[in-house]
């Protein structure tokens, strides 16, 4: 399997310094971020634990897909919010808290089979178990008619 990348670029001192996130796709290509985007109301660039949450919800939502063909099941549509919690820990900060939404229409799927596929998806997913150190992770899956 191939390796992903991404760079950062960082100028300045603390509070004050300014980064760039690029990755080797291009899908970010010198997005701006710094102080302001992660502990402030700056919305003119991300953060790491923005990106940490659509990776984990971009993760969660395929292993879910993936699950559901494998099952013989196709799915429609698929909609995952990922909320990161970053709590002061001492002098510094810790993610304490990842909270998955997951909207999904699956035609033909009932609800308790539904519950076990996001259950495991999320049990499973690559992201899941990287973050595994984040002390809450929690789903709320609802299953769309």
């Amino acid at each position: 399997m191939p390796e992903k990348k991404a760079s950062v670029h960082w100028e300045g001192a603390g509070k004050a310094g300014q980064g760039q996130i690029s990755t080797e796709t291009g899908a970010l290509d010198k997005y701006p971020y710094g102080f302001a985007s992660r502990f402030g109301d700056d919305r003119k660039g991300t953060n790491p634990e923005e990106i940490v949450g659509a990776a984990h919800a971009a993760c969660f939502t395929m292993a879910f897909s993936f699950a559901a063909d494998k099952a013989g099941i196709a799915t429609e549509s698929i909609d995952t919010t990922a909320s990161v919690r970053l709590s002061k820990d001492g002098d510094g900060f810790v993610i304490d808290r990842i909270a998955l939404t997951l909207n999904a229409k699956v035609p033909g799927l009932d609800e308790a089979a539904f519950q076990k596929l996001a259950a495991d998806a999320k049990a499973n997913c690559p992201l899941s178990k990287a973050l595994a150190a984040v002390p809450e992770i929690t789903l709320t899956a609802t299953l769309v008619k």
